[in-house]
């Protein structure tokens, strides 16, 4: 039944909420002093709260990586992921969670322990799904960042994602969309490598494969700010956190309509997200039913 086009619908993309940066980047100690987070839980907190007033609801509200900040094996993160949960699931349950693995749910370099741990906790590291018509993948960035210690797992996403591009080539999907934590680049497409983008000659090979497969929108989060850019008609977005900021911006959801022709979205700080709800124009262009 998802398979078909049945007219325009929206969904919810949030980032990084984070449980414990806040602290750690206050103290200056990102290894250890995530050991407070009743900021963050929070924030997450108004944006499930602005989530669940919204009418009409989302089709989904996915969240791209880094749940809470604890690396695996740390202190506080079973606490981290604990109290997160407590949070979440005041979620509508008519509006579907989706989760996408960071590298601070995984590792910077994951082994498979770290990735069958993060599995048992909040559902596979890739996977896909429709929603009218829309054909949605979600990725496990951190493969891409550094396999070394499980390159047999990047060799098995890599060639599960070959069989899905031929599996929405054949349904003749409306949109192709892929949610990942690390942004392919964080403004122009051959820009350098650093810690908030991935490396030169992968990324070139995952953009160029996305292009061929006429993929429209790539979603990711890790940089805690706003950025975004093209390559060869392929949007890439970068929303900023729910929780820590790195930059100007604001903590935030953003809110992306899914229409016959195109992928609009617009990035709303909580307190908008709140008290005014999603801008008229967005609306309307919900309201427009082939």
């Amino acid at each position: 039944d998802e398979y078909q086009w049945k007219g325009p619908f929206y969904f919810i993309q949030g980032a990084d909420p984070q449980f414990g940066l806040m602290k750690a980047w206050a103290v200056g100690d990102t290894n250890n002093g995530d050991d407070e987070w009743g900021e963050e839980i929070k924030l997450a907190e108004q944006a499930v709260q602005a989530i669940n007033k919204l009418n009409p609801k989302p089709k989904f509200f996915v969240l791209c990586g880094d749940l809470i900040h604890g690396m695996p094996g740390t202190q506080w993160r079973k606490d981290q992921e604990q109290d997160l949960k407590n949070v979440l699931k005041n979620t509508d349950r008519d509006i579907p969670l989706v989760f996408v693995s960071g590298n601070h749910d995984i590792g910077n370099t994951p082994t498979r322990e770290t990735i069958d741990n993060y599995c048992k906790n909040w559902g596979d590291d890739y996977f896909s799904f429709w929603v009218g018509g829309v054909f949605f993948l979600v990725l496990n960035s951190q493969l891409y960042f550094d396999s070394s210690k499980c390159p047999e797992l990047k060799q098995a996403q890599d060639l599960w994602l070959d069989e899905q591009l031929a599996v929405a080539e054949k349904h003749k999907c409306k949109h192709i969309i892929v949610f990942q934590h690390i942004p392919l680049f964080l403004r122009k497409p051959n820009e350098d490598h650093d810690y908030f983008n991935l490396e030169k000659s992968v990324r070139q090979e995952i953009m160029e494969k996305f292009h061929k497969a006429g993929i429209k929108a790539v979603f990711s989060g890790h940089c805690h700010r706003n950025a975004g850019g093209f390559y060869r008609g392929l949007e890439m977005v970068v929303s900023s956190a729910i929780g820590c900021q790195l930059g100007e911006d604001t903590h935030g959801l953003r809110v992306v309509v899914v229409t016959d022709e195109k992928i609009v979205h617009r990035y709303y700080s909580l307190n908008e997200l709140s008290s005014q709800g999603i801008e008229k124009e967005l609306l309307d262009m919900l309201a427009k039913q082939n």
